[in-house]
């Protein structure tokens, strides 16, 4: 290989280095047309709710998210409940719309039940809320965020969309929050897992050990309501029956956006 070869070899790494990583910084969150986010109940026009359809999904829903009532003829959806395997949408998708936005996050349990249609266009990007969540940590806190983990026997999917919030990609440390070994570093908790028997009383430690004032927030369907495993007798059914929640964040697993549109609102309780 000649030198003037070797020259444009070089140059040529070089400049797709340098796209990739503007591709990365001006990334709109990356997120795939085929990501299963929020979910909403909006029927078409000419969709007709009945017995058959109504009893198809409540059957087709491993986790029983799906509720149907007649007299008077009403559907409900708990997302808490949710795992997003699809299913409903397949069945009907006339009525269940399963769309790529990860804004499903709420502050009270009884939030995450849909019984109508209601679609909010949120459009933020990764770091328009990374930035605005730097400005209400700063203010709030003038540090850092310091979030404890805990797993209280997940399956650990939530764990690794967890994990992928301080890789190069997503980076959360350059919005002033990063993660400690102990609650007693804590500000906030972050908890997966339906929260089995057996770490009942870890979790209970975990939370009194945390200082004031701390949050709570519950990460992915089984934090929310035990998920796939429900209540039974090796789990809580969720950990808000253990301690408080301030943040319900619904997936299964939700991905990293998810986790800090979640934490932006648990801060608005302080």
């Amino acid at each position: 290989m000649t030198e003037d070869n070797q020259k444009i070899k070089k140059s040529d790494i070089l400049s797709w280095d340098k796209v990739t990583l503007d591709k990365i910084l001006q990334s709109n969150d990356m997120i795939p047309g085929n990501f299963r986010g929020k979910i909403s109940l909006d029927p078409d026009k000419d969709f007709v709710l009945n017995s058959h359809i109504g009893q198809n999904l409540e059957n087709i829903c491993p986790t029983n998210a799906i509720s149907y009532k007649n007299p008077p003829e009403s559907i409900s959806l708990d997302v808490g409940k949710c795992i997003f395997c699809g299913n409903c949408q397949q069945e009907a998708p006339q009525l269940i719309k399963i769309s790529n936005n990860f804004d499903v996050a709420k502050k009270r349990k009884n939030h995450l039940l849909e019984v109508f249609s209601e679609s909010v266009p949120f459009g933020k990007t990764y770091e328009e809320i990374g930035n605005e969540l730097k400005n209400k940590i700063n203010k709030t806190f003038g540090r850092s965020l310091a979030i404890r983990e805990i797993d209280a026997g997940s399956c650990n999917g939530c764990e690794i969309e967890i994990s992928a919030l301080t890789n190069p990609i997503y980076d959360i440390e350059r919005f002033g929050m990063h993660f400690v070994a102990s609650p007693r570093h804590a500000d906030l908790l972050l908890v997966t897992g339906p929260a089995s028997k057996n770490m009942e009383k870890a979790l209970k430690i975990a939370y009194e050990s945390t200082p004031e004032p701390k949050l709570v927030i519950a990460v992915g369907a089984c934090a929310c309501s035990g998920g796939i495993f429900g209540k039974n007798y090796a789990t809580t059914g969720g950990i808000d029956s253990i301690v408080p929640v301030d943040v319900f964040i619904p997936g299964c697993p939700p991905r990293p956006q998810a986790l800090i549109y979640g934490i932006m609102l648990a801060l608005d309780k302080i």
